[in-house]
């Protein structure tokens, strides 16, 4: 009678049944790995375009801050009342992303609005003051 516990596989069937299991403990660390790193990945992702959206948003304040000083320095009076597109030329232009410039003028009352096409963009940026109304010489000290 043969006792079935000293019968021994071949070492090839035993190295292929280890290789087996060697396999599988791959198949769950890469698994546990891709469950963990997706959901950081997306995470990056948001932080990512958050970033891109604070930098448009710098971008649209500092050229409508400046291009407001130019207007409350003096430059309103060219405008007529009512609300215009508004033109910049300035190279920061092409990081700002699509979306449009707008002047409004009421009297002396100055807006000036970046308005971009998706509020991926950073939304909305408004700046707003009155022109000084130079009095002219000779007429009673209001234009």
């Amino acid at each position: 009678m043969v006792n079935q516990l000293s019968i021994r596989l071949p070492r090839a069937v035993e190295a292929r049944r280890q290789s087996g299991f060697l396999t599988n403990e791959l198949v769950v660390a890469m698994a546990i790995l891709a469950a963990a790193m997706i959901p950081l990945g997306f995470a990056y992702y948001q932080d990512h375009q958050a970033c891109r959206a604070c930098y448009r948003r710098a971008i649209a304040m500092e050229l409508v801050d400046g291009e407001m000083e130019v207007l409350l320095a003096g430059e309103w009076r060219a405008y007529v009342d009512g609300v215009h597109p508004y033109f910049i030329q300035a190279g920061a232009l092409t990081n700002l992303g699509k979306g449009e410039f707008q002047l409004l003028r009421s009297n002396n009352f100055v807006r000036l609005e970046w308005r971009p096409l998706t509020s991926a963009q950073g939304g909305m940026v408004t700046r707003e003051g009155f022109g000084r109304l130079i009095p002219v010489p000779g007429r009673g000290g209001t234009p």
